[in-house]
């Protein structure tokens, strides 16, 4: 079995104050577990607060929610996976729903990311997923298959072996619908076979995670559904004790 991972993304929530007493709540509240992969993905500015409110736990990992395609230069507002890596993520999300429908990133833009992410040292998690038009046509795989195809596209198989995707259908991000377990498996599913045919056996080593919607209370049902190797979590993970029955689903 693949290894689970539980991300908690906080969006534009939780700066370096709030996010230094979520830390010392969840720490003091969650029992390690050696079995499972927690990644927190705090805003940027609150990144390094929480790499220290951590104090060096290997149970617990930290990433960042969004890089530019370069290493450095005149990209004013934006970081650098290299910048992202010191300041201690280990992670990075690329193509999140709301980089693709908010703020215009391109297909080949996160293509470029994922790039960049392992050219800097830190493991992008790419995520894929469709709208609520496009799964009404019938067109859901062939989307989530296109973006999955483009984003993996600047990488090498090694590289495609050591990150994560992360299916999140953007119908179900933040509205209170969630797919149900027999529709996130149908896709996942798709997934896999499409890293079977780049990757051979290496893709068991790739964990697809779930987001859209996910709570305490269909957490255990999701993690129990074939296919599904994780949750990435929204809403939900903004709070100390929800997030915490989570990570122990």
């Amino acid at each position: 079995m693949r290894r689970p991972v539980l991300a908690a993304n906080w969006k534009m929530n939780n700066g370096p104050t709030a996010a230094r007493a979520f830390i010392a709540a969840f720490t003091a509240r969650w029992t390690p577990h050696d079995d499972r992969t927690v990644i927190f993905f705090p805003p940027a500015v609150a990144l390094t607060t929480v790499v220290h409110a951590l104090g060096g736990r290997r149970d617990l990992d930290v990433g960042v929610q969004n890089i530019w395609t370069e290493d450095k230069g005149a990209f004013t507002g934006e970081n650098s996976a290299p910048m992202s890596k010191d300041a201690g993520a280990r992670y990075a999300l690329v193509g999140h729903s709301e980089r693709r429908h908010v703020f215009g990133e391109t297909e080949a833009q996160t293509a470029q990311k994922c790039a960049a992410a392992v050219r800097g040292g830190i493991i992008p998690i790419l995520c894929v997923g469709e709208l609520l038009a496009q799964r009404e046509a019938g067109t859901t795989n062939d989307i989530v298959l296109r973006q999955l195809e483009v984003g993996l596209s600047e990488l090498s198989p090694d590289a495609i072996a050591s990150m994560a995707i992360a299916y999140e259908p953007v119908w179900a991000i933040g509205t209170g619908k969630t797919a149900t377990p027999s529709d996130a498996s149908t896709v996942h599913g798709a997934i896999r076979s499409a890293l079977d045919k780049r990757l051979g056996k290496s893709s068991g080593d790739v964990p697809i995670l779930y987001g859209g919607s996910v709570n305490a209370g269909n957490a255990k049902s999701l993690l129990s559904t074939p296919g599904i190797d994780g949750l990435l979590v929204g809403g939900a993970s903004l709070d100390v004790e929800g997030w915490a029955a989570i990570c122990d689903t």
